[in-house]
């Protein structure tokens, strides 16, 4: 999962979710509600809690960026491409209403050879 943007995402051992949100071009509240952490969870980033939300959306980032080849895209698609089956709503869409797995599960899909 060590993709360049995953890279640029760490902060020693851990996903900072400083790094996370300024690389996605959000303002901190905003990625901690998408992320749906308290914005007072985030002063301990470390910490399991944080880690837990904070890795689906590392890991989903990585894979389209294997995908895309180019980080800014992969920030582009999260962000704003509609996925199909899901009434128009983006990865990031997905992952503020808990479903992270449901934007993994497709991008497995297209990495077997589903039609997008």
């Amino acid at each position: 999962m060590f993709t360049a943007l995953v890279n640029d995402f760490r902060d020693a051992d851990h996903l900072s979710p400083q790094r996370m949100s300024k690389r996605l071009r959000l303002p901190l509240v905003e990625f901690a509600r998408i992320a749906r952490l308290h914005r007072n969870t985030l002063a301990n980033p470390a910490s399991p809690a944080v880690q837990a939300r904070l890795e689906p959306i590392a890991r989903i980032l990585a894979q389209v960026e294997e995908l895309t080849g180019n980080p800014d895209q992969a920030i582009v698609w999260f962000r704003h491409q509609p996925l199909p089956g899901h009434d128009g709503r983006t990865a990031q869409d997905l992952v503020e209403a808990g479903q992270s797995n449901a934007v993994l599960a497709y991008l497995e899909d297209l990495r077997d050879g589903a039609y997008a």
